[in-house]
């Protein structure tokens, strides 16, 4: 199998012909304007996850359980960590990253509502992502979009029961243009052969049989009803920063430590959204993990005296956004 008939592959996957119609899909997916060899396997955790504070886990509502393990084991290579009837943990290394818990009588989220738009898993390298994109295609799995967003690489899929998923690799963050405060991020065509070519990878077979040991959760991406109380919670609360996106281009984006963001918030398809539904399928809580005790002892002091609901939990403590998501602050060693 060729690179250009890969290429070709990935595009069908996409349901477009061209890299320009598989641009609609990303552009969608992040809402970002125009922007002007041999795989190796480290152990050593992406930039993202070195932050002062970084994106954990994320639990979703399945009302069909066994569907989205076969997904995610299948299509990102995750393995199961735990498992019970009504519980599934899957991760990378023994690091649990996705739990899926059992709703059998969920409804399927309603269109208009605050909750996930998508998790972002973050491959350790632009390697692993090149025989991700073999996997991808050989396995005939469908694919919502590819965009090179100038501080990264990112295809996207949605997963049986419509939750969205992007798979990234970060570019080297001294590559990264910051204007101040503010990080440049686009949308352009992403260059597929590219991709290949520079790392080396064969497309004549599937070399992707499990999750790079390092794989994590790069950020995750919410919809929410208003921006402004977004930055009230996610940035005055949580103490995160504000460094892309802009109410004019209906998102903003958040992170830790000069990343390029932990948390991408917008409002394109539920704005004015209310609170979330309990009994609806989707992001069920997410985490974010902090080794800095005063971060944790911090945000939780800013959240109470802002008026947010905030409860212990072990390790940290739970708060719910101005939705109802459930974010919890964990202390990890």
């Amino acid at each position: 199998m060729g690179i250009n008939w890969t290429r070709r592959q990935l595009l069908r996957l996409a349901g477009t012909a061209t890299l320009s119609g598989a641009m609609a899909g990303a552009l969608k997916a992040e809402g970002l304007g125009s922007a002007g060899g041999v795989t190796t396997e480290t152990t050593a955790l992406p930039y993202a996850l070195t932050r002062p504070v970084h994106v954990g886990e994320v639990a979703l509502r399945a009302r069909n359980i066994t569907l989205l393990k076969q997904y995610y084991t299948e299509m990102l290579g995750l393995s199961v960590i735990t498992e019970a009837a009504d519980r599934v943990t899957l991760g990378a290394d023994g690091a649990p990253l996705l739990t899926l818990n059992s709703r059998p009588d969920a409804e399927p989220e309603a269109s208009g509502q605050a909750g996930l738009y998508h998790t972002a898993f973050l491959m350790p390298d632009r390697a692993d992502l090149a025989r991700w994109l073999v996997h991808v295609a050989r396995s005939q799995i469908p694919l919502t979009g590819f965009a090179d967003h100038s501080v990264s690489e990112a295809v996207y899929l949605t997963d049986p029961e419509g939750n969205g998923v992007e798979v990234y690799s970060d570019r080297p963050q001294e590559t990264w243009l910051w204007a101040g405060n503010t990080v440049t991020m686009g949308s352009r065509e992403l260059n597929i052969d590219d991709i290949f070519l520079k790392t080396g990878t064969r497309t004549d077979r599937d070399e992707y049989t499990t999750a790079p040991a390092s794989l994590r959760i790069g950020h995750i991406h919410l919809r929410v009803g208003n921006l402004e109380t977004a930055r009230a919670f996610y940035a005055a609360g949580l103490g995160l920063d504000v460094v892309a996106g802009s109410d004019q281009r209906g998102a903003t984006f958040l992170s830790s430590g000069r990343y390029h963001h932990h948390i991408g918030a917008n409002i394109w398809e539920s704005q004015d959204a209310g609170p979330r539904q309990e009994q609806m399928t989707g992001l069920d809580w997410f985490s974010l993990h902090t080794q800095d005790e005063a971060i944790l002892a911090g945000r939780r002091a800013d959240l109470q005296a802002k008026g947010f609901a905030v409860s212990a939990i072990d390790g940290g403590f739970e708060a719910l956004d101005p939705w109802g998501t459930r974010v919890r602050l964990l202390r990890v060693s």
